[in-house]
């Protein structure tokens, strides 16, 4: 029997480092890692020995044979990943332990850069983290456990998190169970933490940096990238960053911001965010009743009248940002039926030629059928549906007081898809922080190595630093390259000395908070 990854992987690749055979692939120090969806563990070397499962921040690692009917997938799709491969993994190699030998890791990649620099080459740094997401927290749990800095954590929000708290599905409640990990630092020692103070409103970016030795900005891509399109700031057109604030209960948006009356609704993107506010908005409420979802939201979804969720995307099947383990969310949901709009007889090929590793093969099995859109009643008597159309762009979102339809072209030329509502989802987009140079173009802080240009002692992690791409695994190796800089500035002398003292800057922020 052998341990399969399912749909929760986060690629935080902590089950890379306490595996004794190497059989779990990409790891870190391999080119691959950060290109892959997931981690995947050989079903050949693996030796059952479950250290990964025990490991795993999210709970996504299981025995073969105990994985229900929708994850038996996985199996295959962990075993797929090797059978091409032209440096198969095996269990035991020159460098590796061997099957019986349960020695210390051998991964080299799990020491950190910043390890040979020791806490005596430079004094005690006080370092601030504005941002308490998992770019932010790793970057925290480096420092923490490395070096001897105190840390002062500050989030505009009164809730810790980031997109962890306020931007997973509630319908999947083991992604969340990461932020348990970070949790564990928010109480640490040498941890001092302020919620609901903003940099840049309560504080200022050069009062910060006035009490700390170094800054690390871990503030995410905050908005939404725009279509550019006429129409689409219509009533009823919605940035889907923020419906999936408005069902995670987000402060920013308002609990009655959201209206679905409607039967019909267009998503413009086929990226994950896109088939997780599809997949909400099509599914029993009262199968999202026991998860933490907002209860606003709940309210809003049992009265619901959403029939169809069109998902638009611009090019074809083999092209789709959405990740394998979406894909497969989305096939086994109960009482919904999945259909992709064959309009284009390239999609229908597309498909049936996918190999078992392309991404289009995943809709082998998909009902096809060419969509008449002219139909106003196609959804009358059926269960609900979604709809994949492919190599289609939108033109407009037409209407006038109210949403009508959104204007498309396609390989026959334009036509209009009738929308009740519409939700642009086409990615996020970090906004300029007060203090801080920005690049307008890709919606992030210039930086080199973390370090932000021409701001001695201030540093950026996560989608500020490299924007919106990569899931919460990929901040880890992201955050270890700030914090390397960090410390190798610390050794230098590089970092400016703060000229206020933790108490002043309690002081402060309590004076600031009256």
């Amino acid at each position: 029997m052998a341990f399969a990854i399912t749909q929760t992987c986060c690629t935080d690749a902590t089950c890379v480092a306490v595996c004794p055979v190497n059989c779990i692939h990409p790891t870190p120090e391999e080119q691959a890692f950060g290109s892959t969806e997931m981690l995947h563990i050989d079903p050949e070397a693996c030796i059952d020995c479950g250290a990964c499962a025990d490991a795993c921040p999210v709970d996504a690692i299981l025995p073969v044979d105990s994985l229900s009917r929708e994850q038996q997938e996985y199996a295959d799709i962990n075993a797929a990943y090797f059978e091409h491969s032209e440096t198969k993994p095996r269990a035991e190699t020159p460098t590796a332990p061997k099957t019986a030998d349960f020695g210390p890791n051998f991964h080299a990649w799990d020491k950190p850069a910043f390890e040979r620099i020791l806490p005596s080459d430079f004094r005690p740094l006080r370092v601030a983290i504005v941002g308490t997401g998992p770019a932010g927290m790793y970057a925290a749990k480096d420092l923490l456990l490395h070096t001897r800095a105190e840390v002062t954590l500050i989030d505009r929000l009164p809730v810790a998190g980031g997109l962890v708290r306020y931007g997973v599905a509630p319908d999947h409640p083991a992604t969340k169970k990461i932020g348990d990990a970070f949790a564990r630092f928010h109480t640490h020692p040498r941890v001092r933490k302020h919620l609901g103070l903003e940099v840049g409103g309560d504080v200022t970016a050069e009062e910060l940096a006035a009490h700390h030795d170094a800054v690390i900005y871990a503030v995410g891509a905050a908005t939404d990238r725009r279509l550019g399109i006429p129409g689409e700031d219509r009533t009823g057109s919605v940035s889907a960053t923020a419906f999936v604030a408005w069902y995670n209960a987000h402060p920013d948006v308002a609990p009655d911001s959201v209206d679905l009356s409607a039967e019909h609704v267009v998503v413009i993107g086929n990226g994950n965010v896109a088939l997780d506010v599809a997949r909400i908005l099509v599914s029993d409420p009262e199968a999202l009743a026991d998860t933490e979802i907002a209860s606003h939201a709940l309210a809003e979804l049992r009265r619901s009248r959403v029939r169809e969720v069109v998902l638009l995307g611009r090019r074809g099947p083999e092209h789709a940002a959405y990740t394998r383990p979406e894909l497969l969310a989305l096939k086994h949901l109960p009482e919904v039926d999945l259909l992709v709009d064959d309009h284009d007889p390239r999609i229908g090929a597309t498909i049936d030629a996918a190999g078992p590793r392309d991404k289009a093969g995943m809709l082998q099995g998909v009902a096809r059928e060419a969509v008449d859109w002219s139909v106003p009643s196609r959804t009358a008597g059926r269960r609900r549906r979604i709809v994949f159309r492919f190599l289609s762009a939108p033109v407009e979102v037409c209407g006038d007081e109210d949403i009508r339809a959104v204007r498309a072209t396609g390989g026959a030329g334009e036509l209009e898809i009738p929308a009740g509502m519409v939700l642009r989802a086409i990615g996020y987009r970090g906004v300029p922080q007060a203090g801080l140079p920005f690049d307008e173009v890709t919606g992030t802080i210039p930086h080199e190595r973390g370090r932000v240009i021409g701001r001695s002692g201030t540093y950026v992690v996560g989608w500020i630093k490299r924007g919106p791409s990569g899931g919460i695994g990929a901040n880890r190796t992201c955050a270890a390259e700030t914090v390397g800089t960090l410390l190798a500035d610390a050794v230098a002398g590089a970092l400016p000395a703060p000229t206020g003292r933790p108490k002043a800057f309690r002081r402060l922020v309590r004076h600031r908070r009256r």
